[in-house]
Formats: C-alpha cells, structure tokens, sequence
C-alpha cells in the first residue's frame, strides 16, 4: 500500500505541474519541503509542466495556421503594440527566462508564439527556462535554510522545535 501513496504523490507532482498557473516554480518547492526526494520531484515537474507547454505551443500554431486561412486580421490595441515592443527588445530568450516569474510559463509560451515567435524557436528556449526555474526551485528548496544567514540561532531553534513558539 506505501508503494501505491507513493505512486500517486508523485502523479499528483506531474498533474499540479501540468496545470497552468500552478506552475513548477511552485510545486517543487512545495513536494521537497513535505518530504519527498528533490530529484524524483523535479524531474516529473519538469516533465508535467513541459508537456502542456509542448501541447500549448502546438494548439495555437493550429489555431495561427487556420486564422490565417480566414484572414481576420485582428485590431491593433495600445496594449499589443506594447507587447510586440517589448517582443523586439528582448525577443524569445529575454521573455522565456523571465517570464515564468511573473506570468507563468504557460502564459509565457503563449505570448511568445503570439508574437510570432517560431514554434522551434518557443518550444526550444521555454524547455529551457523550465529547466532552469525547476532546477533553481529544487535546489532552492532542498538546500534553502542552509543559506540562511541565522541558521544556528533563532530560525533552528524555531525549526527544532517545530513551530511551536
């Protein structure tokens, strides 16, 4: 049975992964302080939330490829004008890397495919910044309190204790 609980904890990593606005920046973090090994973790978090990039990505090539065929060409608001500014300045890798930070990742790779960024191209430097935002997330996670600067005094003695004061 331990094995079966197991099984499914990690699922639920891979599933909370996968859903947009959960992201792997959130949910390693949050599998490793509750006591499951940080690699495993990573691992399927990255895959979870890789795999609906992957697919998202996908989607809106389609959706793209047959709005095209309908020749709607959508208005031009302030806002978009801003977002292809933006888009020329730093281009897919300024907006793969900092993006998940502040949007997510899902919505990320949908604007950088949006402002016609290749499907290569977005797939290639979101897989990327996944790797490096769940990799910073793991190792944030699992080795965290060791960079606090209080680690013996104050914080320990609350960990220690285990939140009880």
């Amino acid at each position: 049975m331990p094995f079966i609980s197991s099984v499914s904890l990690y699922f639920f990593v891979f599933l909370l992964a996968a859903i947009p606005f959960f992201e792997v920046i959130a949910v390693v973090p949050i599998a490793i302080l509750s006591g499951m090994p940080a690699i495993p973790v990573a691992i399927l978090g990255f895959l979870g939330n890789a795999l609906t990039i992957l697919l998202l990505v996908l989607a809106v090539e389609r959706f793209k490829i047959w709005r095209k065929k309908q020749r709607n060409e959508p208005k031009k608001t302030k806002r978009t004008e801003r977002a292809v500014r933006l888009w020329n300045q730093y281009g897919m890798p300024g907006l793969a890397i900092i993006g998940p930070l502040f949007v997510g990742s899902h919505l990320t790779a949908l604007m950088g495919i949006s402002l016609g960024g290749k499907k290569r191209l977005v797939t290639g430097w979101m897989i990327a910044s996944l790797a490096i935002w769940t990799s910073a997330a793991a190792l944030a996670a699992h080795f965290g309190f060791s960079f606090l600067p209080d680690h013996d005094g104050v914080l320990s003695t609350y960990f220690q204790q285990g939140g009880s004061e």
